[in-house]
This record gives C-alpha cells, structure tokens and sequence, in this order.
C-alpha cells in the first residue's frame, strides 16, 4: 500500500499526521497543491491511498476503519 500525506502543517495536518503515526501506517509527505486541486481539494490535508485520493474527513474515516 502506498499512501502519500499532502500536507502544509496546518492544524488539521498535524491531527491527520499524529493518526498515521499512532497506526504506524508509513507515507511519503508532499505539499503539491496542484495534485490536489486536479483531484478537486481544495485544502490541506489530504491522503492518497493506492492512487485514491481522500479529503481531510475520508482519510479520518479511512483510518478509522
């Protein structure tokens, strides 16, 4: 599984950032907003996971599960 966290250290990154740690899930850090807003986000953060892209509440969700 590969997972990238598209991230500009903004609150919501770090909540995000601390829940892929404390699930030990490994990822690759980018700040390229263009890969986002061609995905239709429009904000930081966001995962993509195996190709998917996920808004902030996807990727909480998806951690979740």
């Amino acid at each position: 599984m590969e997972v990238i966290f598209y991230s500009n250290n903004c609150p919501r990154c770090r909540v995000l950032k601390q829940r892929l740690k404390d699930q030990k899930i490994k990822y690759k850090k980018s700040e390229d907003a263009e890969v986002l807003k061609k995905h239709g986000i429009m904000s930081f953060p966001a995962l993509e996971v195996d190709n998917k892209v996920l808004n902030f509440l996807e990727a909480i969700n998806w951690l979740k599960n």
